[in-house]
């Protein structure tokens, strides 16, 4: 058992710390960022804004899945409900569907849509217990057959995946940093244990050094983070065999997603177990015992056991910890098989200086979506290719005075805040150029 526990404690501080270090070094360079690998021509697709809402409350639908229908096209909406889909000129007659958790899915033809300015009601589903044949009541069963069901329910193939990730800090409400890449993912199957790999096809990134005082945070990993927050792939984290013990599971409530009836299981570490873990739900598919979504968060009340797991190198003269880290992952199927398609993390640092009067909050941020995907019998990257795990997106503030910048790629719409950040970049770079 004390066996058990160190091996999860090295992989949960080896996953933590590539999300996010705080350290007094400069940023690395990344030759990688200036080459484009693909050019797109204007005229060869429309894209199409709007806004996903509960039909009965307004109250905007955050990261739903926003798809072009019978194809592996899609987005999600951000934090405000608000899309961004651009559909290539020989799809304008298919129909973009819009689903999400506890909502009935709809499906709008692509003719009915506006430029912009597009508003999405979304119904919420009523579920009853005599639609379930068959509830649990073994939590600890219930999550042994999601394990067990794992190979047939997760596509075992090779895919080529483009993606779309974005990360940020800010002090308070300033950015101080922002950077967004489209990349391609080469998606190992779900029962291989070799790793994922990213190659960068186009980044930019901006730092406003001021606002980070005499710190400088690097997010490690960069995509590949968000790669990490897989829980089917990365199963260390959460839903290792041997580690099930360490956690009470409990059948909360059903809901449905499209036609599927969904268990909700949650989790928490047990009472006696040291380390801080996770807690948090799991939405399993009542028929195939598919997790198609995961909510959780890392235990944060000791904050010094925490802080020794999230934090690299802390500054002199300051105690640092994380007093929130919540992450976010969604699968998406076809085929009967489901496949990564979204993940988000959220970490919240509190620097308390010795000699300073006020305490200083600092918000992380990382979230990839996969745009597109498909079958490949190719090999993965070559190394000059790939993307180091280590990799530090490095600054390539130009990127920010393109409105076109990303071309044809889709891209996950920016909050109000980030645009506004965006903007202030922008008249930056005039100035300079002035």
């Amino acid at each position: 058992m004390k066996a058990n526990r160190n091996i999860f404690k090295i992989k949960t501080r080896f996953f933590l710390l590539l999300l996010i270090g705080m350290i007094s070094s400069s940023l690395m360079a990344n030759d990688a960022l200036k080459k484009e690998k693909r050019v797109f021509e204007e005229g060869t697709y429309k894209e199409f804004k709007g806004k996903v809402v509960a039909d009965d409350s307004g109250d905007e639908l955050v990261f739903a899945n926003v798809t072009i229908e019978g194809t592996n096209i899609a987005t999600v909406t951000n934090s405000e409900g608000y899309f961004a889909l651009k559909v290539p000129n020989d799809m304008l007659n298919k129909n973009i569907t819009f689903s999400y958790i506890g909502y009935q899915k709809k499906s709008v033809p692509v003719a009915k849509l506006k430029e912009d300015k597009n508003k999405i009601k979304l119904e919420i589903l009523s579920v009853s217990l005599d639609a379930i044949t068959v509830f649990p009541k073994d939590p600890d069963l219930l999550i042994e057959a999601v394990l067990n069901q794992r190979k047939n329910n997760y596509v075992q193939d090779e895919n080529m995946m483009t993606a779309f990730y974005r990360e940020t800090i800010r002090k308070r409400r300033a950015y101080a940093s922002l950077s967004e890449a489209v990349v391609e993912v080469y998606k190992q199957g779900y029962n291989n244990q070799k790793n994922d790999a990213i190659k960068l096809l186009k980044g930019r990134k901006s730092v406003d050094y001021s606002k980070l005082d005499t710190l400088l945070f690097k997010l490690q990993g960069g995509p590949y983070s968000t790669l990490m927050l897989d829980i089917m792939k990365s199963p260390y984290m959460i839903l290792r065999y041997d580690l099930l013990d360490q956690y009470d599971f409990e059948i909360g409530n059903i809901t449905r997603q499209d036609d599927r009836i969904l268990y909700i299981l949650n989790f928490k570490q047990k009472s006696w177990v040291p380390e801080p873990l996770f807690y948090g739900s799991l939405y399993i598919d009542s028929e195939t015992m598919a997790i198609v979504s995961a909510s959780y968060n890392v235990n944060t009340e000791d904050k010094k056991a925490v802080g020794d797991l999230f934090i690299k190198r802390k500054p002199a003269g300051a105690e640092v910890y994380p007093t929130k880290a919540s992450y976010l992952v969604t699968y998406r199927e076809k085929d009967g098989k489901w496949i990564y398609g979204y993940s988000r993390g959220e970490i919240t640092f509190k620097v308390n200086w010795k000699k300073r009067l006020f305490n200083t909050y600092y918000h992380t941020g990382i979230e990839m979506a996969v745009t597109d995907w498909e079958k490949t019998d190719a090999k993965t990257f070559r190394g000059t290719d790939r993307m180091k795990t280590n990799i530090v997106m490095s600054d390539t503030e130009m990127g920010f005075s393109d409105a076109d910048f990303w071309g044809a790629y889709n891209v996950i719409e920016p909050e109000k805040s980030i645009e506004s950040a965006i903007k202030k970049i922008q008249k930056n770079i005039e100035k300079l150029k002035n």
